[in-house]
């Protein structure tokens, strides 16, 4: 069963900002970017895209789905490591093309395939002038080569 969204272009201003009707936004690629945080600590745990298909696999399943622009393919989120994310809540922002995704990260907690709890795990540092990072100290929680292969 595929899940349809309302068109975004049929609404007016008052609908798309006020109504009831969800109606995502994509882009010109068909994509809608989606800002995932952890239930409870509302930690970003990551950023990344959805397409329509995407979307509805997620919202029907209560599994993220995302849609890898680097691949060009469906991303089941944890479907090799094992760190699965089940969907808690799903937000929209007001004009619908930005969404929030709040889960119960699975597995050992870890998002990011580094093997970290989230993949913001490094600051941008200034130091006379130039911009540099650091890490923030977020240990692993599994080994990505051991995992993923090297």
């Amino acid at each position: 069963m595929t899940i349809s969204f309302t068109d975004a272009k049929s609404l007016n201003h008052d609908q798309l900002e006020e109504g009831t009707a969800f109606a995502p936004r994509f882009d010109a690629h068909g994509l809608i970017t989606v800002v995932t945080l952890e239930d409870g600590s509302n930690d970003v745990l990551m950023v990344a895209h959805m397409n329509a298909e995407t979307l509805s696999l997620t919202l029907e399943s209560g599994i993220a789905h995302y849609w890898s622009r680097s691949r060009k393919a469906i991303w089941k989120k944890g479907e090799t490591s094992g760190e699965m994310q089940e969907v808690i809540e799903l937000r929209t922002d007001c004009d619908q093309d930005c969404l929030v995704m709040v889960v119960r990260q699975t597995g050992r907690g870890a998002a990011c395939h580094t093997g970290r709890k989230s993949c913001f795990y490094r600051k941008v540092i200034m130091t006379d002038g130039t911009a540099s990072l650091e890490d923030t100290g977020l240990p692993r929680l599994f080994d990505p080569e051991a995992v993923y292969g090297g």
